[in-house]
């Protein structure tokens, strides 16, 4: 249920209405608005009859149930776009956010050069794996704690944020040591014992899309996270499994319109895990800016042919400085920056 507050209503009167809705069995999601103050209270609809006594309370204007199973992601619950700063960049405001690096950490040298080269051409956020979830056991799995501690490397010599993945709930403290922005791979997209814990953090969380998650599921795992106190997550499409087998995933632009109309979330698209092949990349960061995404997220490799991973799909510094580029006319005639 959505309690709307009155205009002007008192922090006491507020703060009164989330005792009451703890009272009832409920947990208070407060939001404030430019000119209304919202609760959500959330919890077993089974008894929310219950939560229409709240309309006779002082400063409630009215008790209005939310029809969406996903509760906080709503846009029922909040009308206007949610924008997550990170070390003072806006996420999900007019400037579109490009996050860009390698799939995965594997030296000093490999990572400072890509993180200046990225820096150089106009990237917001330096991405990297540290932890890498892999399709064979046999295959490079990350560096670990070694590769956080690289990445913080590169933070400090370029000045970008980092994001990284987390894979396992008994790593989110250590990653969150040292990423500024803690990102859910496709494949745990529905792993509810690392949403729930990542939701007790106050660090953006950059959910990605499952290999075969509908656009409900996606914003149920996105609730997940919200439910337990952090509103900060930031949806990303990454492509989904068709039939088809000339790229690696199908990237679903029509999603972005979609989730647009349905959640205040930031929406980041990954061109690079979608396609597979670097020479799709460019063309669906393209469309991506076209369609509405906030971002985009596009791995860079100095030399992808040895690279530990996903060199197929990577982009050499000079071509991603040349997609940032053509990207400008695209953002400008989509009135963003």
């Amino acid at each position: 249920m959505i309690i709307v507050m009155k205009h002007g209503a008192t922090k006491q009167e507020i703060d009164d209405v989330a005792e009451k809705i703890e009272k009832l069995g409920y947990t208070p999601h407060i939001m404030f608005g430019v000119e209304r103050t919202i609760i959500a209270a959330v919890g077993d609809e089974r008894g929310k009859a219950r939560l229409q006594t709240l309309e006779s309370m002082h400063g409630v204007e009215d008790v209005v149930p939310i029809l969406k199973p996903y509760k906080l992601a709503s846009r029922e619950i909040k009308k206007e776009n949610t924008v997550i700063t990170v070390n003072g960049i806006k996420i999900g405001s007019e400037k579109i956010i490009v996050m860009a690096g390698p799939c995965s950490v594997e030296s000093r040298e490999q990572l400072i050069e890509t993180a200046r080269a990225v820096k150089e051409a106009g990237a917001d956020i330096l991405r990297g794996g540290a932890f890498k979830p892999r399709t064979s056991p046999y295959d490079f799995q990350g560096l670990e704690e070694d590769g956080l501690k690289l990445l913080s490397e590169a933070r400090d010599v370029t000045g970008l944020p980092i994001i990284t993945e987390v894979m396992n709930p008994i790593d989110v403290d250590l990653v969150a040591k040292y990423a500024d922005i803690l990102q859910v791979g496709a494949r745990n997209v529905q792993n509810f014992a690392l949403l729930k814990h990542l939701g007790q953090f106050k660090k953006p969380i950059l959910l990605k899309r499952g290999m075969m998650t509908t656009i409900k599921e996606f914003l149920m795992s996105a609730e997940y996270i919200m439910s337990e106190g952090n509103k900060e997550v930031i949806l990303c499409e990454r492509g989904i499994r068709t039939f088809e087998t000339a790229t690696r995933n199908t990237l679903d632009l029509s999603c972005i319109p979609v989730l647009r109309k349905e959640t205040h979330l930031p929406i980041i698209v990954d061109p690079s895990h979608a396609t597979g092949h670097w020479e799709y990349v460019a063309p669906m960061a393209k469309a991506a800016v076209a369609a509405g995404t906030d971002g985009l997220m596009i791995e860079v490799h100095s030399c992808p042919e040895e690279a530990y991973s996903d060199g197929p799909q990577s982009l050499k510094p000079a071509k991603f400085a040349k997609l940032m580029e053509e990207l400008k006319p695209f953002i400008k005639a989509v009135g963003r920056k």
